[in-house]
């Protein structure tokens, strides 16, 4: 499509700002490597990380049965973002604008303002992970202070989701271009500092991992129901976490040069992603299930526990990049552009950013305290319906 047939001809104010408008194919720079890295980093998050591990041990299912449930679930992912990303790719827009096709220019405020709130969630509780890695390395390197808490939280662990929630505004405040080039070198890397663990874990472990390997394999049937069952509520909980994307990816296929690099960056960020990472997810875990007698499936306690300065200190650096990336990328961006979908000629892309991050500050400080208790797969699911 010509960039001349994505001006607009006559603009109205309440359905117009720059941030809203169709993208020329001229300017667009994201081909499969950041679509790759959209992915990379979503599922490379402490809290990705975290649901992949748990999903191997809440369900008393087998292990093969467990990955072939996390990869068919991106296969349903990535098909489903083949959809939703195809009409920003032909016309610029992001989601917001185009599903105004289907729920007309005022109506497309409720199905944007459920996603602004899902992402808002979202953005407030990955904080909070991200904030566990900083706590970490403020730890490794300073110690861990006096042990007084508020909200569940000590002294170091507020301190450093203040810092990583400032670290976002900054970030987000100076554009698209720099979010992309944050999640081109934090992915990679967040796999190469996955694969080291791994290997550390694996050593330490020795010949003791692979029976633990086949204990978590073999499903101790703790999970209420039929195997069949398990493996669905398992599908339906991966898809739910990628839910949210799923509806709005168009807000970052608007910035991608053509559809095959979107399909492209699809296939190597979903299916295969996700096998590879779950996999390592299950090694680090039994891992942990040798080394320190429980199966640990957050990355912080497992760095923590190896008790390695310099591993804590790239681990904490990658882990919390991963994390911030995505945050970034699915639960900052969507918000931002649905919000400013509201009221264009008040609210633009970056004053809708500073309003999602000021009301997740408040999720994200009671986390520990108050949202966790409901549990990680629970609170996916509750969100993934909504």
């Amino acid at each position: 499509m010509p960039d001349s047939d994505l001006e607009i001809k006559n603009i109205d104010p309440s359905l117009y700002n720059e941030d809203l408008a169709p993208i020329p194919h001229s300017k667009r720079s994201w081909g499969w490597f950041e679509i790759f890295n959209v992915w990379s980093n979503d599922i490379q998050s402490l809290f990705g990380y975290t649901l992949a591990a748990s999903l191997f041990l809440t369900y008393g299912l087998n292990g093969w049965a467990v990955m072939a449930a996390i990869i068919l679930a991106g296969v349903i992912v990535m098909f489903l973002v083949n959809l939703t990303g195809k009409p920003s790719v032909k016309y610029g827009i992001p989601f917001p604008v185009m599903i105004r096709a289907s729920m007309g220019v005022r109506g497309a405020n409720l199905p944007a303002l459920l996603r602004a709130i899902i992402g808002i969630f979202w953005y407030g509780v990955q904080t909070y992970f991200a904030s566990t890695a900083v706590a970490l390395l403020i730890t490794a390197l300073f110690g861990a202070g006096d042990g007084t808490t508020f909200l569940g939280l000590s002294g170091v662990a507020w301190v450093s989701f203040v810092i990583v929630w400032l670290f976002q505004i900054a970030i987000f405040w100076q554009g698209i271009d720099r979010i992309k080039h944050f999640l081109n070198w934090a992915g990679p890397l967040v796999y190469l500092v996955m694969v080291v663990l791994m290997i550390v874990v694996w050593v330490q472990a020795g010949s003791e991992l692979l029976p633990a390997i086949g204990t978590i394999f073999s499903g101790d049937g703790s999970h209420s129901g039929s195997g069949v069952a398990a493996f669905l509520a398992i599908v339906g909980t991966m898809v739910a976490y990628f839910a949210a994307v799923v509806i709005n990816f168009g807000d970052f296929t608007r910035f991608v040069r053509s559809e095959r690099e979107m399909k492209l960056g699809n296939l190597l960020g979903l299916p295969l992603n996700v096998a590879f990472f779950s996999f390592i997810a299950l090694i680090i875990t039994a891992g942990t299930l040798v080394l320190f007698g429980d199966a640990l499936t957050n990355p912080a306690d497992i760095v923590e526990r190896v008790d390695s300065l310099p591993l804590t200190i790239v681990a904490a650096l990658t882990f919390f990049a991963a994390t911030v990336g995505i945050n970034l990328v699915a639960n900052f961006i969507p918000p931002a552009y649905d919000l400013a979908n509201l009221f264009p000629s008040r609210i633009s892309f970056k004053i809708g950013g500073l309003i999602t991050a000021i009301i997740a500050f408040f999720v994200g400080a009671l986390w520990v305290s108050v949202i966790s208790q409901i549990g990680v797969p629970g609170f996916v699911n509750a969100l993934g319906a909504i």
